[in-house]
């Protein structure tokens, strides 16, 4: 258990790290495989000493070795949340075998890679939502076969109830949140519906905040949806399923 539990702490830790290099290179038309990392500035080749997840960039003070320029927190942060997600599904997953871990944190490096990418370019790559499609899919048939179906109709309603609000509400929401929502239903089956309550939360207290903060002008800011979904996701990842039993108990006995 020890051994697994540290294998999948690392493991996430060094998809974290391969997440950063895929948002960096697939908007600029670039394979995220093969060739080594460059600084963003100044265009140097990094180094293995300087680019081992979370640890290099304190050695290095968030700063690039050759041209001193700053390299930007959210990308150890995504390391470390990944290697700490990797942990906390198999913690939370073990015991429903290891095709649920494996969901669990394909899940979460997909929201990572999404999270990156929506917040430096405002995209959500289909070249990554359409594998994490499958991937899913086969995942889920691995786990439960049974499940399928439950998991198809999450993502169909999760999809159709974002299609709706973008065609409602073009300017605030894109078609790149919309598959996200697909592929969150497929993930997470019925979790999915907290997710994106939460979701849609977390995004109209950041959009009040903004308001507060700003005024009118707040208006003409445009704010990337996918993190807040992605931070949904997580919640629905670890607590959905509890929510939804929570809630048909209480308001429909059971």
């Amino acid at each position: 258990m020890i051994v697994a539990a540290v294998f999948l702490t690392l493991l996430g830790f060094a998809l974290g790290s391969f997440a950063g290099v895929v948002a960096f290179r697939l908007p600029r038309g670039e394979s995220p495989i093969g060739g080594r990392s460059r600084c963003d500035s100044c265009d140097a080749p990094i180094s293995p000493r300087d680019n081992l997840p979370v640890a290099s960039w304190l050695l290095l003070r968030g700063r690039c070795r050759s041209c001193g320029a700053a390299i930007p927190i959210r990308y150890p942060l995504i390391e470390l949340a990944l290697g700490v997600g990797f942990l906390a599904s198999y913690l939370a997953f073990e015991d429903e075998g290891a095709a649920e871990v494996a969901l669990a944190c394909a899940f979460l490096f997909v929201l990572a890679i999404i999270t990156l990418t929506d917040l430096e370019h405002r995209i959500i790559p289909n070249v990554v939502l359409w594998p994490a499609s499958i991937a899913a899919f086969a995942l889920v048939a691995l786990a439960d076969a049974g499940d399928l179906p439950q998991h198809l109709l999450a993502a169909a309603i999760g999809g159709g109830v974002l299609l709706l609000v973008s065609l409602a509400y073009p300017r605030g929401m894109g078609m790149g949140d919309v598959k996200l929502a697909f592929v969150m239903g497929l993930f997470l089956g019925r979790a999915v519906a907290p997710a994106l309550l939460i979701g849609f939360a977390a995004g109209a207290i950041y959009g009040v905040a903004l308001i507060a903060r700003h005024g009118s002008e707040a208006r003409k800011q445009a704010v990337p949806f996918g993190p807040f979904l992605a931070f949904g996701g997580v919640v629905g990842l670890f607590a959905g399923d509890e929510i939804v039993d929570w809630y048909v108990d209480s308001f429909f006995g059971g």
